[in-house]
């Protein structure tokens, strides 16, 4: 199953990614963490036992050679040039298994406190006025969309803070999305903004909040969300001690019991959906025509609708 994890910045949404993907590692679920925040911090989330835990090389600037390697023989794409971020797999893409024995995982995949990890890259100076940080968050869409997840794997990605993730079909390829916010007026505000989103495109949205320290702000919560509201985190001591370095990676049992409480609640909601291929599938399509249209056509000087392989089935059977 893939969850994204999502909400105003600062809502605490890296804490609670890495949270999240600890208790389905501790329990020995193959899970992969993926950041795709532009601030980089899901490292540290992971292990703030370490000073400096290391990262992978980023997916961002490794685009090219991403895209040259899942379009792998589909004799629809011409080359790697007029590949986009949300082209679809077709016959002869080059699909992923979850932490499989493959280029992209070898290359990209490090551990974080035991995690295995994948980043995006951080926004930088070369950056600045020639491109914005979704074409970052391009390799992440095309390596959930060509990957073939099974029961029981797990792909948690951290988001990019607010409702940027709507920029792109991104946010369409996710089983689960999780919208952290804390009991605030500001905390709320991009709820709205992605329940309306959630709603057109029949994406399973669940808000989760975090840093409550009493009735008050439950109730606050309560009044704001209603029933989209999942259930909360308190405020935590054992979280500052980790972000301050003080808490050693392994010690997430010691974290308070209704907070693992809240956690085991994710993954029960998570656990209790089932993957809709044909969803998924639809909507990469959609979402690659929209750009087809927009503005990729003009670029590459192709008609990028006849990336779309009408006969192409989703899912495991593609594997075969």
């Amino acid at each position: 199953m893939r969850i994204a994890f999502v909400g105003k910045g600062g809502s605490g949404k890296t804490t609670l990614s890495a949270l999240f993907t600890r208790h389905l590692a501790h329990s020995g679920a193959p899970v992969l963490a993926i950041d795709g925040d532009i601030n980089q911090h899901l490292a540290q989330a992971l292990a703030p036992g370490e000073d400096n835990p290391s990262t992978p090389p980023p997916l961002g600037p490794a685009l090219s050679d991403i895209k040259a390697y899942l379009r792998g023989t589909n004799p629809r794409i011409a080359s790697p040039d007029s590949m986009i971020k949300t082209t679809p797999p077709g016959r002869g893409s080059r699909l992923l298994r979850l932490l499989g024995d493959d280029a992209l995982h070898s290359r990209h995949v490090s551990r974080a406190g035991g995690v295995p990890l994948m980043v995006t890259g951080e926004f930088d100076e070369s950056d600045l006025g020639v491109a914005c940080y979704h074409s970052k968050l391009g390799a992440v869409e095309l390596y959930l969309g060509h990957l073939v997840d099974g029961p029981g794997e797990y792909v948690v990605v951290d988001m990019t803070a607010g409702a940027d993730a709507f920029a792109s079909g991104l946010f369409t390829r996710f089983d689960m999305t999780f919208l952290v916010a804390e009991p605030t007026r500001k905390g709320v505000s991009v709820y709205r903004q992605y329940r309306d989103h959630a709603r057109e495109f029949g994406i399973p949205l669940a808000v989760v909040g975090n840093k409550v320290t009493g009735e008050d702000d439950l109730l606050f919560l309560k009044e704001q969300v209603g029933d989209d509201l999942l259930t909360h985190l308190v405020q935590s001591d054992w979280v500052r001690a980790a972000e301050q370095g003080r808490a050693a990676s392994e010690a997430l049992d010691a974290l308070e019991p209704h907070n693992r409480h809240a956690l085991t609640v994710l993954r029960e909601t998570v656990d209790a959906r089932s993957r809709d291929w044909e969803r998924l599938h639809r909507h990469a399509v959609e979402f690659h025509l929209r750009n087809a249209r927009a503005w990729a056509d003009a670029r590459t000087g192709e008609s990028l609708a006849d990336q779309v392989d009408p006969d192409y089935v989703p899912g495991p059977a593609a594997l075969s």
